[in-house]
Formats: structure tokens, sequence, C-alpha cells
């Protein structure tokens, strides 16, 4: 069993946890009634901005392995939906590597069994937090090879680090261990589109004990100080495409973006 895992992992079902909650935006069914509870409080649209974020995710994965990138850190998995990035990925480039890391211990149970790589390729899972980046790092060398580039994927991970909690030196640390060509892919949920729907978000969310940080358009620009935006730079998840025509876009309230490492 690879460091990290558990074979009895402790999952707290009394208390919400985003990753749970997203799976039952998702209309998943691995999720407790407390993360139900939380997820019916929350305005509809919550729902469509998880299935657009599931589909940044989808859009830019493909487009990386179709640039080559056969190696992807995915920090803040959350409880596998078909098709995971790894399928995305390796339906491209069969013999990619993917190293998942969340910080629910369920991702792991369900990791487990479903994030199974192709033949050619591998995954692997380990249980850790976002605020420990040099924990993550090393572990994610014993599967990636940091002397090639990797994508750093950060999908709807950092509006759950408020600022207190330094999340731009979080992400400063995971892209300093990067070789150059690497790739950050982050989206993350916006305060300025749609402010009073963010603001219930936030006040929901918080009841459950979990504090959110959504940020303006130049607070999630700033993530990307010193990295090269790939077209059509950061806009809402469901303006980001590469293929020309893309389809008229939702309104959306998350941002979303691609940038190379230089």
């Amino acid at each position: 069993m690879p460091a990290g895992r558990s074979s009895h992992p402790q999952i707290d079902t009394g208390r919400a946890h985003p990753a749970r909650v997203y799976d039952w935006l998702l209309g998943g069914k691995d999720n407790y009634p407390v993360d139900e509870a939380v997820g019916e409080k929350l305005p509809p649209q919550a729902r469509d901005a998880a299935r657009q974020n599931r589909r940044f995710m989808h859009r830019a994965a493909a487009w990386l392995a179709g640039q080559g990138v056969d190696q992807f850190l995915d920090i803040g998995t959350g409880i596998p939906t078909e098709p995971n990035l790894h399928q995305i990925v390796q339906a491209v480039v069969p013999a990619a590597k993917v190293a998942y890391t969340d910080n629910d211990p369920i991702v792991l149970r369900h990791a487990e069994t479903l994030l199974i790589s192709s033949p050619e390729g591998a995954t692997d899972y380990f249980q850790a937090d976002v605020r420990s980046p040099g924990e993550i790092v090393d572990h994610a060398r014993t599967v990636l090879d940091f002397g090639r580039p990797v994508a750093l994927s950060l999908i709807a991970l950092l509006h759950f680090i408020p600022d207190d909690q330094e999340p731009r030196a979080i992400v400063g640390e995971l892209l300093s261990a990067l070789p150059s060509g690497s790739y950050l892919v982050l989206s993350h949920a916006a305060s300025d589109r749609h402010a009073e729907l963010a603001a219930r978000v936030t006040a929901e969310y918080a009841l459950a004990g979990i504090r959110l940080g959504f940020r303006t358009r130049p607070e999630v620009t700033r993530f990307f100080d010193g990295l090269d935006l790939v077209e059509p730079g950061l806009v809402t998840a469901t303006e980001w495409f590469r293929q020309t025509p893309a389809p008229v876009p939702e309104d959306s309230g998350i941002y979303a973006g691609v940038a190379r490492l230089r």
C-alpha cells in the first residue's frame, strides 16, 4: 500500500466536508446526511457551478495531455466521479502518471478502488492537506519525475483556504518545486460576479463550520503571478475553451485559468 494510506481511515460523519458536499452537488451518493443538509441549503446555482467546474477540468486536462504533458499532481481531488482526471489524460497519453491527494479519508476509501490506471500509466493516491505543501511534494516525488514538466491541478480548492492561511504562499511553494514548462490549472469561486449569491454560499458553509474565501478576479489573478497564462486567459469556467469555435458560455461564478511556468 503506497505511503500515506491507511487501511482504516477515520471518517467523521458528524461534520460536513467540502469534498462530500461537492459530491452531493454533482449528484453523487458518497456523502452523508450532514453533507446533504449543507447542499440543500445552497442556492441552485451551486449545482451549476459544480458541474461547470468539473467540465472545465475535463477540457483543461485533455488540452494539456494533447500538448504532451504526461504528469499531473491533483490536489483536492474530491470523491472520484467518472471520468476522473487520469481517465481524461490517459485517453490521450496512455502512459500518463497522476498523483492524487485529498484530506478527506472517504476519498482515500474510494480512491483505492476507483482511481485505477491504464496498464501503461500509473495513478497514486495519498492523504494530505494542501496546507502542508512540503509533505505533498515529498510524496509526489516518489510517483512523478520532477525533472520533467508536471501539471499542478488546484480545482475549486483555494477558496477553502482563507487569506489568513496564506494560500498564495502555499501555491508559491508548490510551484517552486516544479520545473520550467510545468503548468498550473486553477479554478476558484468568484466574490465579484454574483455578490449576493457568494455571500449566501459563504454563510451556509460557515454554519457548517467550513470557512470560505471567495475572491475577486484581480485577487485570483495573483495566483498566476510570474506565470504565462495561456489563451483565453483567466475567464469564467464556461468561457475556458481551446477549441474553435467555442459554444456560447453559460453564466458562471467560477474563475478558471491555465498558465505555464517559465
